[in-house]
């Protein structure tokens, strides 16, 4: 099988989407399928080549409320890649700018078009004081997903969602994780005492994720107001990194950037608690991560937390936006080492049922029912 990816998001960038997209094409490597993927170009470069598959990069200009983002409109050359390149179908990523060019060479080239949907731009417009995007967002994800033979959904409630929003041919597209690179045994004594600000003998809360606005992060500031003693590690960068190191400073909290890799891996398996504050995920794959790390997660409730932990067995929800019940499910489990052990083995025990091979298949399943809609 042949697929065309159109993405808003590739390497260098790191977030969910990215690592979505890069154990997806190395297991269709896997499988004897070939893919292109179409993706913006970043300043900092990026690879021509991944898991066997062409990267074929579109200029773009930095989204202003987050340069990070790249908005790159497709180019003539997009339409030579593709033709060279003979899809056998289209696969647009969260498609927005880049993605918007999908639909129309899906037609071009008589191939069906499969779109997936990854993140809630019009909840994310709120949170960039973009608010006269919210409406405009909603028509527009409503106008391009129902172009679309299949449309994928990174968990179930973001599947009920998009139901509600009008939009047909909705399938799941089941998370997976590494639970090679992620696990209980990467914990580190030197990963600890750098996570914990040199006092690793002190209860540790960690994030990992996007250090952006729509996360909620400056939540944790006053949580760890009601918890003396307790450190903080933020793994991650983004626009509010800045705001957020003047939100916590003089608080027992470090900031690592990002982390890739066995490094990454390192972080979870270290400490002794995930926090994720945030209610706009549509997939949660740092939980995942977490998990599969044997690391009990703290969640506000919400669609992709409550998909992702099992409240009271790998983890603990709490009420949206209340850190009086963050910090008491941290506290509780913080004073309770048998309880937090017991979690850790469910937690690993959970995630080792999720693998990007059974998730791929999934995938294939649905390319096949596209090709089969023609």
């Amino acid at each position: 099988m042949r697929v065309a990816f159109f993405t808003e998001t590739f390497l260098p960038a790191t977030d969910g989407v990215v690592t979505r997209l890069r154990y997806t094409l190395r297991e269709l490597a896997r499988l004897g399928d070939e893919a292109l993927v179409i993706a913006p170009r970043y300043p900092e470069g990026g690879p021509a080549a991944f898991a066997g598959h062409r990267i074929f990069r579109v200029p773009g200009v930095p989204f202003p409320p987050y340069p990070q983002i790249r908005l790159a409109p497709a180019n003539p050359g997009v339409g030579r890649e593709l033709r060279r390149f003979g899809p056998d179908l289209i696969h647009a990523v969260n498609p927005y700018i880049l993605g918007m060019a999908a639909p129309f060479y899906a037609r071009r080239l008589k191939v069906p078009l499969v779109a997936s949907y990854h993140t809630n731009v019009a909840a994310y417009a709120r949170f960039y004081r973009l608010g006269f995007l919210h409406r405009a967002a909603r028509l527009y994800t409503r106008a391009v997903h129902n172009r679309a033979a299949v449309n994928l959904c990174t968990s179930s409630a973001t599947l009920e969602y998009l139901r509600g929003e009008g939009i047909r041919a909705l399938r799941l597209w089941p998370q997976g994780v590494d639970c090679e690179l992620f696990g209980p045994h990467r914990a580190s004594g030197r990963w600890r005492e750098r996570l914990s600000g040199g006092h690793p003998d002190a209860g540790l809360l960690l994030f990992v994720g996007r250090l952006a606005p729509e996360k909620g992060i400056e939540q944790l500031r006053a949580a760890l107001d009601k918890m003396p003693g307790v450190r903080l590690a933020l793994v991650g960068d983004g626009p509010a990194r800045p705001a957020l190191q003047r939100v916590f400073a003089g608080t027992p909290t470090v900031f690592t950037g990002v982390l890739h890799g066995e490094e990454l891996a390192a972080a979870y398996a270290s400490a002794d608690l995930f926090v994720f504050p945030s209610t706009t995920e549509t997939l949660g794959m740092a939980m995942l991560e977490a998990l599969a790390s044997g690391v009990p997660v703290i969640a506000a409730r919400s669609g992709a937390s409550r998909e992702v932990v099992d409240d009271g067995e790998t983890g603990l929800l709490y009420e949206p936006g209340s850190v009086s019940s963050l910090a008491a499910a941290a506290h509780r489990l913080l004073a309770d080492e048998p309880r937090r052990a017991s979690m850790a083995r469910r937690a690993r025990a959970a995630a080792e049922r999720r693998s990007w091979e059974a998730a791929t298949r999934t995938l294939r399943g649905c390319y096949l029912e596209a090709l089969g809609s023609r």
